[in-house]
C-alpha cells in the first residue's frame, strides 16, 4: 500500500512543485520578440530601398520580460519638448506657443503638435490633453499604421517595377529602342500584352462601370472609356496591368528611372486634373483661373479666392473617384472658404458619397517614392 501511495505521489509531484511565477516566466520566454515600430518620418526626398516584406529571424533572440510586454505604446515627435503620460501610451510631443485663442492639437506623420496661447498656463494644457487622450492615442495609432502600410508599398525603381495608377497597375519597362525621346516615356495603347520577361505577373482584365453621358465627353487616360466613370469608394475594381515604356538604357540608375516616371506622371496629372476641374466647375457655378501641381507630403490640394488651384500629382496613384473628391473639395472652397456645414453641403451637392471617398483617401496607402 505504501509503495502504491509513493508511486501515485511521484506521478503528480512534478506539477505541484512548479511555482506559478516560474510557469509564467517559461510562457513569456516562448513569445517572439516584438518588432520595432516604424518611424513617423515624412516621405524622403530621395528614394530609399524598400525594406523586405518579412524580417529575418534572429537566432537565440533574447526573450522579453513580462514588464516589457506590458509597456504602453510609445509615440515620439522628433522635435518633442514635452511628454504626456497616459494609462495606455506615452506621447512625446512638440509644444509651441502661438498667437491663437484656443489650444490646438495636430497629428501628422511626425506625431503630435500642441499649440496654445501665450497666456495659457501649462496645467490647462495638460488638462486639455488628458480630456482628449482617447482621440490622441487613436489618431496616433492610425497614423502609425498608415505609415507602415505606406512603407510596405515602397516602389523598387528597376526594370519591371510596378505602381498604382488611377485604380489600376502600371509596370515600368526600360525600352531604349523606342523613338519617343522627347516624351521620355509612353504608356502602351493596348492592354493585356506583357513583355516575355515579365509574363508571370500578367493580370486578367476586370470589368468597369459604364460612363455617364455627361462624363463621356472628356478624353480618358484609362483607354476607351472615361476615367470619371469608375465607381467612387472602396468598391472600385482593379484595372488590367498596363505597360509604361521608358526610353532609358537597361543600365539606368534607380534615380534616373524614378525621375523619368515622375515627369510622365506629372504630365498625366496636369491633363487629368484639368479635365475634372472643367467637369465640376460648372456644376458648382465657380470659375478656376490656374492649376499648379504640388509635391506636398501632407496636403492633397489648396484653393485661393482668386481662383488658383493646387493639386498634388501623387493623387494619380488613387482611383478616379478619389481624385474627383479632392477636385470638388477645392472647387467648393471657391464658394465657401472654410469647412463649415455649408461647405460640406456644397461638396455633397456634386458628390453625394463624398464621406465614403474621403475615408478611402485617408485609409489607402500611398506608395513611398
Amino acid at each position: 500500500m505504501r509503495a502504491l501511495l509513493r508511486y501515485t505521489l511521484d506521478l503528480f509531484e512534478p506539477f505541484a512543485r512548479v511555482h506559478p511565477a516560474q510557469a509564467a516566466t517559461e510562457i513569456i520566454a516562448k513569445l517572439p520578440p516584438q518588432a520595432p515600430q516604424a518611424p513617423l518620418d515624412a516621405v524622403p526626398a530621395a528614394p530609399a530601398p524598400c525594406a523586405p516584406a518579412v524580417a529575418p529571424v534572429v537566432p537565440n533572440a533574447p526573450a522579453r520580460s513580462l514588464r516589457e510586454e506590458l509597456v504602453p505604446a510609445a509615440f515620439a515627435h522628433p522635435l518633442a519638448n514635452r511628454t504626456l503620460h497616459l494609462p495606455d501610451a506615452t506621447v512625446a510631443y512638440l509644444f509651441e506657443r502661438a498667437r491663437r485663442r484656443t489650444i490646438g492639437f495636430m497629428i501628422g506623420p511626425d506625431g503630435l503638435v500642441v499649440r496654445a496661447p501665450r497666456w495659457t498656463p501649462l496645467h490647462e494644457v495638460d488638462a486639455a490633453l488628458q480630456a482628449k487622450a482617447a482621440w490622441i492615442t487613436r489618431k496616433l495609432a492610425e497614423t502609425r499604421e498608415r505609415q507602415a502600410r505606406r512603407d510596405e508599398a515602397c516602389i523598387d525603381w528597376r526594370d519591371g517595377a510596378t505602381f498604382p495608377f488611377l485604380g489600376g497597375t502600371i509596370q515600368v519597362v526600360l525600352d531604349p529602342s523606342h523613338a519617343f525621346v522627347k516624351a521620355g516615356a509612353q504608356l502602351q495603347a493596348q492592354e493585356g500584352w506583357v513583355p516575355a520577361r515579365f509574363a508571370q505577373v500578367k493580370e486578367e482584365p476586370a470589368k468597369r462601370a459604364g460612363d455617364t453621358a455627361q462624363n463621356a465627353q472628356a478624353p480618358s487616360l484609362l483607354g476607351a472609356t472615361s476615367a470619371a466613370a469608375a465607381d467612387r469608394g472602396s468598391g472600385v475594381q482593379a484595372l488590367p496591368l498596363r505597360i509604361l515604356h521608358v526610353a532609358l538604357p537597361h543600365s539606368a540608375s534607380p534615380q534616373q528611372l524614378r525621375d523619368s516616371v515622375q515627369a510622365w506622371l506629372m504630365r498625366q496629372a496636369q491633363t487629368h486634373f484639368k479635365q475634372r476641374l472643367e467637369h465640376f466647375a460648372p456644376l458648382l457655378q465657380v470659375q478656376w483661373k490656374s492649376l499648379r501641381l504640388s509635391s506636398a507630403n501632407t496636403r492633397w490640394g489648396s484653393a485661393k479666392s482668386d481662383g488658383s488651384i493646387r493639386l498634388n500629382w501623387r493623387l494619380m496613384h488613387y482611383t478616379p473617384g478619389v481624385i474627383d473628391y479632392v477636385v470638388a473639395h477645392e472647387l467648393s472652397h471657391l464658394r465657401v472658404m472654410d469647412h463649415s456645414p455649408r461647405f460640406w453641403q456644397t461638396v455633397e451637392s456634386v458628390l453625394p458619397d463624398y464621406a465614403q471617398v474621403r475615408s478611402q483617401l485617408k485609409d489607402d496607402a500611398m506608395p513611398r517614392w
